[in-house]
């Protein structure tokens, strides 16, 4: 059995915070918006992010990190656990820290959303992976579907929110969340109206 590979960052840390071992997704998270594979020094990058961004300033108590934090528009929760670490005399201390994703406040969310415009539990779905901007057929093969199928219920939602485009159900919820009107990303119109809208639809549906 496959397991699949976890979009969760860590990272091994020594006592002064230099970086032992971490795994891609670590990179990903704390260099964003920077590609991971443009980054020409990424363990020298990533020590100086994990300084700059996981260590809590506040904390009086010795090395701490934070609980939370923000990397572009995400939320994760930072997890860290130390132990002792064999040194040339003695063991010394060693920090490994996990990166999740703060998910809990993206289902809430999208629990309203479905509530608020009568979205189907697969439907919620698709709009979930939608957000994390995977395509049609990585949606699909997250929930055992064709990728027309998952089409199909971006469709359906589309009606629904009375939007046109994948980036009009993004401004939809994200006008709803913020509790204002929502930010049209496009001009909105029926999407039964013309040849050329279904051609927007096709290429945007891709």
């Amino acid at each position: 059995m496959s397991i699949a590979p976890s979009n969760d960052g860590f990272l091994l840390l020594d006592a002064r915070l230099n970086l032992i071992a971490a795994n891609d997704p670590a990179l990903q998270i704390l260099c964003f918006p920077s590609e991971a594979v443009r980054i020409k020094q990424p363990k020298v990058s990533l020590a100086d992010r994990a300084r700059t961004t996981l260590l809590d300033r506040k904390s009086q108590g010795g090395t701490a990190f934070v609980k939370e934090f923000t990397s572009g528009k995400r939320r994760y929760i930072c997890k860290s656990f130390q132990f002792a670490c064999n040194g040339h005399d003695s063991p010394q201390p060693a920090f490994a820290v996990l990166l999740e994703r703060d998910t809990a406040n993206i289902h809430s969310a999208l629990a309203d959303i479905s509530a608020q415009f009568g979205l189907t539990q697969r439907e919620g779905e698709t709009v979930e992976f939608l957000l994390q901007g995977l395509t049609s057929k990585e949606i699909g093969t997250r929930m055992n579907i064709s990728a027309n199928t998952v089409k199909a219920f971006l469709r359906l939602v589309m009606v629904k929110m009375k939007v046109s485009t994948r980036s009009g159900i993004a401004g939809k919820i994200a006008g709803s969340r913020a509790g204002c009107s929502p930010v049209i990303l496009q001009p909105i119109k029926p999407i039964e109206a013309g040849v050329e809208n279904h051609r927007r639809e096709y290429l945007e549906m891709r």
